[in-house]
């Protein structure tokens, strides 16, 4: 991103401003002078947002993005310079027991958000998040470019890969006539960070086990993902709202942000993890892992690299390491929004 505070008073709109990536998002965002108002469908009583109070740093508006008209004058009211649209029912496990709250969170208020944005004159950016799990499994080890296939072998992947369509039928049908604003996807890899409580996760029952001091019972040790601490991904997603807002036409398409280096198993996370805690598990197959999930799962993030002059700052090690500092300092119980400031410092210190 340039030298010049792009965000200072930019006007922000998040979707899911009260998840785990929303949540970060919202503090680097305010430490840049943005002007932020969130929209999301509740606040989870043990989350991350409420940790760090940040309900009453931001404009907010509490609502469901199936509901189109509570959205579209949420919208309309604040008059947004950028979205990001995070907001998502995001588990695998949980898209196998609610199949049709997760197609209809995912792919029909993905739709309201794009429909009520269609017509915009005004100048802006809008960057619809989804996941490195809309692609189409096909070769084995395949690393998966923007242009591979899409779709889903199970309801989630199905979900996302449909919010891709979606947007691009969108962005031609609508967005492409209108030069003054920008569209287009991001898919990320695993994120990890301090913060995040979802269920069926790997840092989250990491962190409970520590916490509860009881052993990590863990589904599948030798599964590949690609491993990002969220501030890799959330900074990608900035520098391309960014671009998006100056050159609309040249970078309204789909962008990966995946991890350097060599891919890591499930398993050398958690010996990273043991390193910098005293966490103990046991590999067993799970009960729970009653649903499909693909072994092996890699991002080529080169379009990235070499459009958006975006590269992720933190290896694995570097990624975990944040993850226990963050549980640590949350234990000892201290100040988690200076905490959290003092991570993202470090971020921009890298760069």
């Amino acid at each position: 991103m340039d030298k010049i505070n792009f965000w200072k008073n930019k006007k922000v709109f998040i979707t899911g401003n009260t998840g785990f990536k929303g949540t970060w998002l919202t503090k680097i965002l305010l430490q840049k002078n943005a002007i932020v108002k969130g929209y999301s469908s509740k606040i989870e009583k043990k989350s991350m947002f409420n940790l760090l109070n940040l309900k009453n740093k931001i404009k907010f508006d509490k609502g469901d993005i199936r509901n189109y008209k509570t959205l579209f004058n949420s919208i309309n009211d604040f008059d947004p310079d950028v979205i990001f649209h995070l907001a998502a029912q995001p588990l695998v496990s949980e898209a196998k027991k609610y199949p049709l709250e997760t197609i209809s969170t995912n792919i029909i208020g993905t739709t309201n958000l794009l429909d009520i944005l269609k017509f915009s004159k005004k100048r802006k950016s809008i960057v619809i998040v989804t996941t490195d799990k809309c692609y189409q499994e096909g070769i084995i080890n395949q690393k998966f470019s923007e242009n591979d296939k899409l779709g889903g072998d199970e309801i989630y992947s199905a979900s996302k890969a449909s919010c891709e369509l979606i947007t691009y039928s969108y962005n031609k049908s609508f967005f492409s006539n209108y030069s003054k604003v920008g569209l287009a996807t991001a898919r990320s890899g695993n994120v990890i960070g301090g913060g995040d409580w979802s269920l069926n996760r790997l840092v989250p029952d990491i962190f409970k086990s520590i916490i509860k001091k009881k052993k990590l019972e863990v589904r599948n040790p030798n599964h590949v993902r690609p491993w990002l601490h969220v501030l890799d991904p959330l900074y990608g997603y900035m520098i391309l709202a960014e671009k998006l807002y100056k050159f609309p036409k040249e970078y309204s398409s789909s962008w990966n942000f995946g991890p350097n280096g060599k891919p890591n198993s499930v398993i050398e996370v958690l010996d990273s993890f043991k390193k910098f805690t005293q966490l103990e598990f046991t590999i067993k197959n799970s009960k729970k892992n009653n649903f499909y999930e693909s072994s092996y799962l890699i991002l080529n993030s080169y379009k990235s690299k070499k459009y958006l002059k975006w590269k992720p700052l933190l290896n694995t090690n570097d990624s975990v390491r944040l993850c226990a500092e963050w549980l640590n300092d949350y234990i000892n119980q201290k100040n988690m929004n200076q905490v959290t400031d003092k991570q993202i410092n470090y971020y921009n210190n890298l760069r």
